[in-house]
């Protein structure tokens, strides 16, 4: 069960996540937002064109540096679906983004709360506030459902 209320933006990176998951990619999703106002949506994107950096969330924050024209996205929060890895770990932190909310947690691959845990490392330019679980269980399934298929 969900710890927290599902906001819109949330929404819709479950269903980037989903739009994802049709195309053939791993089902996640990521929402940048600044105030009330959503300014980059992306789904993960890393088969076609072939890109190992097409995460969803490394995605989300180019297109909104780029809606803002700015390569810091202070004030701005990102939703995930999944727990970011150590390379969309350090991208958040560079880019500034001031609150992360994810879904899925990711023990095997995941670097917030898990594995390299980016943010509390004393080299971390920066650290956002952190709230993890917020639609867990649809993210979660997402996944399971995705992988199960494919084996």
């Amino acid at each position: 069960m969900n710890r927290w209320p599902l906001p819109s933006p949330m929404h819709l990176a479950l269903d980037a996540a989903r739009e994802a998951a049709a195309a053939g990619e791993v089902p996640v999703g990521a929402v940048i937002v600044k105030g009330d106002r959503v300014i980059a949506v992306a789904g993960n994107a890393t088969r076609l064109p072939p890109d190992p950096t097409g995460h969803a969330e490394l995605r989300a924050i180019r297109l909104a540096a780029e809606a803002l024209g700015d390569e810091r996205l202070t004030g701005c929060d990102l939703y995930v679906t999944l727990e970011p890895c150590a390379m969309c770990a350090g991208a958040i932190a560079h880019a500034r983004i001031a609150r992360l909310y994810y879904g899925a947690a990711d023990p095997k691959g995941g670097a917030v709360e898990h594995g390299a845990r980016v943010f509390d490392q004393a080299q971390c330019l920066h650290r956002p506030e952190v709230y993890s679980g917020m639609g867990e269980a649809e993210a979660a399934d997402l996944l399971r459902g995705f992988f199960r298929e494919r084996r």
